[in-house]
């Protein structure tokens, strides 16, 4: 299906150009004045390749049809899933064609869907002076435009009213899937001129009309008669009064009053003094308390008698004690108790901590038990395994984070029952090419196989994926690398680290090796397809598919493969491999076969007769 997608581009690319035409001959291009617009794009993995690309169109062909320059309008471009990219900040272009191949270059995220991470990273770093933002007092609108297709899974609304107040006007736009409520809470006022829904991409032009005709409109400041007495702010098409420091906006909009009366006289306040309408009040500074007579401030909690375990805050009645976040105050009211024991006690479990009360314990997960010590786990003793993992040694791995593979993988080894005869392991690594690290048969002991992992050098490179789950289908299992045969029912998995989409097909080989046998596990880093992981791992998806963000926080996905990979029943599961050629194996057929025997010679000749042919159709049908 994602082939049929991508062959489809040049198709869609097409269709597209007469957009691209019809924005440009629309009018002249519109001078707007100085403007800073910075473009939020929502690249979530709901959002289509083709989808992507018909809003990558959108931006290249709104830009033409802007008056792009340092003193005119200055565009930046973010991009956001789960987390926030900056495709280029504002003082990175003046030239429309360096903006528009830095917008055809752009790789979609493909994760969740954090808006509100999108608008807190445009107002705090995008719209800054340091990215190419022009400073507060030059009074050049700032505009941010969300393209989003679904349901942002953080809040929004905070954090847009937040950018609002800053002066950043923000329009909304929500494509086919979008949560109309959330684009509300979003955009600026009046929401019928910043809010659009469309109901695909292939109508976001619609959009794109609109906002361009809202651009073009007339700076009402320059052209006079606005009334403001002391300042003039341009918005997109209209315009509001300002005043100065010191001064408040009259009823009327227009005028301004001075009614800062902390300059005008003796106010009395020791520390500060903050104005009102009409009136001021004093405010102490950060850890002191007002007193009774509204002017003078005093620290309680200075006089160093307050015995508080944590934090002393004053009060008109004197000092008080407050605890940190998660702790209450305990009845003295000046000690603090952990409110889960558990984050505030060095545990040391294993694998989790359970808070009771005032005490602790520790569990272990399904299939494990708690040690003698009550703190550590059982290894995965229970069975025994031909264990193949299958490491991306790509260039976008890098260095420094591939050795924080090698020591996932050796903290996958630490809880394996590591020998011959119990869990074997063998190490492949790709990149453009796929080279065998170790078989299955070539280490005896964990120490071994964790010396050896730690000696891998990292390859670089590409990311063929599928080369590699081809060579483990055809060579890693076989018995030549040390698998054990299949009729002795050892289970075979094979589990894929990647940080990234291949360069490759996967499917025919992810399929074939599940038809061989094959237990698949996928294990996906910062820009793994989800897709892909899916596609390799075998069903149900949610038990054989595990996915981090970032390569510093993947040892939580260790607790998941522990339950997983440890098997639970049959021969592969607490049953003794036994070679039938040892002696306790000939010794136990000597006995079955002397025993049929005695009791054969005391049948008589018909019974015999019978016998013997039930005998030869038994061994017939186990051949």
């Amino acid at each position: 299906m994602r082939g049929l997608l991508y062959s489809m581009l040049p198709l869609l690319l097409l269709l597209l150009q007469p957009w691209e035409t019809q924005l440009q001959l629309a009018g002249p291009r519109c001078s707007t004045g100085p403007l800073d617009l910075v473009f939020v794009i929502d690249s979530s993995r709901s959002v289509r390749p083709f989808e992507f690309e018909t809003m990558r169109q959108f931006l290249v062909g709104l830009l033409r049809s802007l008056d792009v320059g340092p003193n005119a309008t200055r565009v930046g471009v973010i991009q956001y899933s789960s987390q926030v990219q900056s495709v280029f900040p504002l003082r990175a272009f003046s030239r429309r064609e360096d903006m528009e191949r830095a917008i055809r270059a752009l790789v979609p995220l493909a994760q969740g869907t954090m808006t509100g991470l999108a608008i807190q990273y445009a107002m705090n770093v995008a719209f800054s002076v340091a990215e190419g933002a022009r400073p507060p007092e030059a009074r050049v609108p700032r505009v941010a435009v969300i393209v989003t297709d679904g349901r942002p899974q953080d809040r929004v609304a905070e954090v847009a009213a937040q950018a609002r107040a800053r002066g950043i006007e923000i329009y909304a736009v929500g494509v086919q899937r979008a949560d109309v409520g959330s684009l509300r809470a979003m955009a600026s006022p009046p929401l019928n001129e910043h809010v659009f829904l469309v109901e695909s991409f292939d109508l976001i032009q619609e959009f794109g009309r609109q906002f361009h005709g809202r651009l073009c409109r007339k700076d009402l400041c320059a052209q006079g008669g606005h009334g403001c007495q002391h300042q003039c702010v341009s918005a997109l098409g209209t315009f509001h009064c300002a005043c100065n420091p010191g001064y408040q906006l009259a009823a009327d909009n227009k005028s301004c009053m001075a009614l800062d009366l902390c300059t005008e006289g003796d106010h009395g306040c020791e520390h500060h003094c903050v104005s009102i309408p009409r009136s001021y009040f004093c405010r102490c500074q950060a850890g002191f308390v007002l007193q009774q007579d509204q002017r003078s401030s005093i620290d309680h909690c200075s006089f160093g008698n307050h015995s508080c375990q944590h934090d002393c805050v004053s009060t008109f009645g004197g000092p008080q004690c407050r605890c940190r976040e998660g702790y209450d105050l305990l009845p003295d009211r000046r000690s603090c108790q952990a409110r889960d024991l558990c984050n505030g006690v060095d545990h040391g479990c294993e694998f989790q901590c359970v808070s009771e009360g005032f005490s602790y314990h520790c569990v272990c997960p399904e299939g494990r038990q708690l040690q003698a010590d009550g703190k550590s786990c059982s290894r995965c003793r229970e069975g025994h395994v031909d264990l193949v993992l299958l490491v991306d040694g790509s260039k976008s791995v890098r260095p420094q984070n591939f050795e924080l593979v090698k020591r996932f993988v050796n903290q996958i080894v630490d809880f394996l029952d590591v020998s011959p005869e119990g869990t074997r392991v063998g190490l492949v690594q790709f990149s453009s090419r796929v080279r065998t690290e170790f078989p299955l048969g070539r280490y005896g002991t964990a120490a071994e196989v964790k010396q050896a992992v730690l000696a891998v050098e990292y390859m670089e490179r590409g990311t063929m994926t599928g080369l590699a789950l081809r060579h483990m289908v055809e060579h890693s299992f076989s018995e030549a690398q040390g698998a054990r045969p299949r009729e002795l029912n050892v289970p075979r998995v094979g589990l894929v680290f990647t940080d990234g989409r291949s360069q490759d097909n996967i499917s025919v080989w992810a399929a074939r090796a599940k038809e061989e046998g094959i237990v698949m596990y996928a294990v996906g880093v910062g820009k793994a397809v989800e897709e892909e992981l899916r596609e390799i791992a075998s069903e149900p998806a949610e038990l054989h598919v595990s996915y981090s963000p970032d390569f510093s926080t993947m040892t939580h996905l260790l607790e998941n493969l522990k339950g997983s990979i440890c098997p639970e029943e049959g021969i592969g599961a607490g049953t003794e491999l036994r070679s039938p050629c040892e002696c306790e194996s000939l010794v136990e057929f000597q006995g079955r076969t002397l025993g049929t025997l005695e009791s054969f010679l005391n049948l008589p000749l018909a019974q015999l007769t019978a016998r013997l042919e039930d005998l030869e159709n038994q061994l017939a049908t186990q051949k």
